[in-house]
């Protein structure tokens, strides 16, 4: 047993002193293709295309890191009833994601890496046009889960990911949950 324990600790111990430390900073912004779903058979969804921006930080050890990122954005969606009542639904928020990132391909110059966790959102403006939803009942935070993929190119990164989000709206038996897709440019400054 002891042996077992001694081998085990020079293997971590081999792992940790050869393993390269992660630690950046940078900004990023990029475009955000977002749809909300309803619940309901009475709506049909249409997507719109909004922006973020913002910064993010990667802290870890060898391939595995954490990336911790706070951004402003704008998301939302149409959606015509049945009845042929049209309506908008249109939102600011702040994203705090906090994801766990892998790199599947690790080279000098560039790497590629897939990516997932929570994102918690605190929505600061919404813009409800329809006369079938009330703002009253718009959500004032929700939490998400974001995954994706995406590559580093010496200072660049480019992520692409979707985000499959809590409810925004909810009154009754109408919820309307997010879903995003993302495309993300960045620039590490450390």
């Amino acid at each position: 047993m002891k042996r077992i324990i001694v081998i085990f600790s020079l293997v971590v111990f081999s792992v940790v002193a050869n393993a390269q430390p992660i630690f950046n900073l940078g900004l990023k912004a990029g475009f955000n293709n977002s749809k909300l779903s309803l619940n309901s058979d009475d709506y049909n969804e249409e997507s719109i295309t909004k922006m973020h921006v913002g910064a993010f930080a990667r802290v870890g050890i060898s391939k595995v890191y954490v990336q911790p990122e706070v951004y402003f954005t704008r998301k939302g969606g149409d959606f015509k009833s049945v009845q042929d009542m049209a309506g908008e639904f249109d939102y600011k928020s702040v994203d705090v994601p906090v994801l766990l990132g892998v790199k599947l391909i690790d080279a000098k110059a560039m790497n590629v890496h897939v990516m997932g966790g929570p994102v918690f959102s605190f929505i600061t403006d919404s813009d409800l046009k329809s006369a079938s939803l009330d703002e009253q009942y718009v959500k004032d935070h929700y939490a998400a889960l974001q995954y994706g993929v995406g590559v580093d190119v010496l200072f660049m990164t480019l992520d692409f990911r979707m985000e499959h989000g809590g409810k925004v709206y909810s009154y009754q038996d109408l919820n309307a949950k997010n879903r995003t897709f993302m495309v993300t440019l960045g620039f590490k400054l450390l």
